[in-house]
């Protein structure tokens, strides 16, 4: 019974991801969705509330770092991890964060795959799919 209830909540939380991804443009503002999905190399960054913009990158990888969390924990049950995870998605964050506004200052045309992509990390569960393989090998190898 414990085996589906874990696997239920996992997959709760990953359709949670599924949604986010598929509602993001009616649930986030981000003017960066539709500048990506045109003929980004040939022209300039739209106008956006940098602010405003922030805030929502911030609520986003809030809620994906809380979807991470409880599949972590599902996976792993060891507090060690859900902590040395949370303090690993604050601090990639901040630095995240940093890198997408020097970014957004300092881009020319055509210069915004790099932007692109530290944008990904920020809204994507990618963080995720790196922390499972690592967490594994790391029980694996301290409990053997």
């Amino acid at each position: 019974m414990k085996e589906a209830i874990r696997i239920t909540v996992v997959f709760l939380c990953l359709l949670g991801f599924a949604f986010l991804r598929f509602r993001e443009s009616e649930l986030f503002y981000d003017p960066l969705i539709a500048f990506f999905k045109g003929n980004y190399r040939v022209t300039i960054l739209p106008d956006m509330e940098e602010g405003k913009l922030f805030l929502h990158l911030f609520f986003r990888y809030t809620i994906n770092t809380v979807l991470s969390l409880v599949i972590l924990w599902m996976a792993f049950k060891e507090r060690g991890i859900i902590t040395f995870a949370t303090l690993f998605y604050v601090v990639v964050f901040v630095l995240l964060m940093i890198t997408f506004k020097i970014m957004l200052t300092t881009q020319g045309i055509g210069e915004y795959l790099p932007l692109f992509y530290v944008r990904r990390f920020l809204i994507q569960p990618i963080l995720l799919f790196m922390l499972l393989p690592a967490f594994y090998y790391y029980r694996k190898v301290h409990n053997s």
